[in-house]
């Protein structure tokens, strides 16, 4: 390697991946929405690294860069097959925290390039779960074009060498993809704190069985989903409305769980349950102008293997 980010030996190789990894797992989560599929892409990037002669990679962040995100777009195409025969509802992989601890796919200063403002969408310090939802909506190319430029700043040159398009053909995936994720956004997105309350309440709401409070955090379009992947019991289909929503919610927390935490979920306030038969639950709230516009519930034990273990340990709210 030549250049800046020249390295020569192994060791030093070594320690500039280390360096690099949690920009690529935050880019390979982003693009796939998966982070046991990102340490994948990431590993698989660390294997490719180590037969590559130093000397030949002038670049090393850009390298990875590219290499990962060749990597998570063969995911892409895979997963959407599987997905296809997925039983039930599909929800991306939570990424759960201790409240206020620093997230691991916080986006902020991320990218190196500056890129113009007009060609990029205004994103949060985090790769939500609404906005993991919002991606699931792109096709794999405009996906990708849309991780690498918007949200990590890649010119449109090198994200056309990842997909195999021209600079102008990425320009067009990435302006549609745009279009597509801010249509998809809620206007405007409640500050931690905005958020924080809310879930307080709803978790009072819910252990108090008390519909009226609970309606009164529901947005009346509020849509409900829930993914356990055929493995758990969860919702049957998506709910739309406060009044059905509100009525699953109080039943489905009737019963006192072992464990129910406020913790964060991809970077903001969210929920950690686990019932007395030992089933977990992550719930993901969308919130806008004081009220619940999404919740997310995954239940899928193969999506939620990450949970920290001194969370559940720590017991209840």
């Amino acid at each position: 390697m030549t250049g800046p980010d020249a390295t020569t030996g192994p060791e030093e190789v070594a320690r500039a991946f280390q360096a690099e990894r949690p920009r690529l797992l935050r880019l390979a989560y982003a693009t796939t929405g998966s982070w046991s599929d990102a340490e994948d892409c990431v590993q698989d990037a660390w294997l490719r690294l180590r037969t590559q002669d130093p000397a030949s990679i002038r670049n090393l962040a850009a390298w990875l860069t590219t290499t990962v995100g060749r990597l998570a777009l063969d995911v892409l195409g895979s997963a959407r097959v599987r997905r296809e025969r997925y039983v039930g509802t599909w929800l991306p992989e939570p990424v759960v925290t201790p409240p206020g601890a620093a997230s691991p796919v916080a986006t902020a200063a991320t990218s190196t390039v500056a890129a113009d403002p007009a060609d990029r969408v205004t994103l949060d310090e985090e790769v939500s779960m609404a906005l993991l939802v919002v991606l699931e909506r792109l096709s794999p190319a405009q996906r990708v074009a849309f991780v690498l430029h918007d949200v990590f700043g890649l010119p449109f040159e090198e994200v056309g060498d990842v997909v195999g398009r021209s600079p102008a053909a990425v320009r067009q995936l990435a302006a549609r993809a745009r279009k597509d994720v801010e249509a998809g956004r809620p206007r405007r997105r409640a500050t931690r704190a905005e958020q924080q309350q809310v879930v307080e309440a709803f978790v009072a709401a819910c252990v108090g069985q008390d519909l009226p409070a609970l309606l009164g955090l529901l947005d009346p379009d509020v849509v409900l989903r829930g993914d356990g992947g055929g493995k758990v019991r969860t919702l049957r289909r998506t709910i739309h409305g406060a009044e059905p929503a509100g009525r699953v919610l109080l039943t489905y927390l009737r019963k006192p769980p072992e464990t129910l935490r406020v913790v964060d979920v991809n970077g903001t306030p969210g929920l950690l349950v686990r019932d007395v038969s030992g089933v977990l639950t992550v719930m993901s709230f969308t919130v806008a102008t004081g009220r619940i516009t999404a919740l997310d519930i995954v239940r899928n034990p193969d999506k939620l293997g990450a949970v920290p273990q001194d969370l559940l340990d720590a017991g209840g709210a």
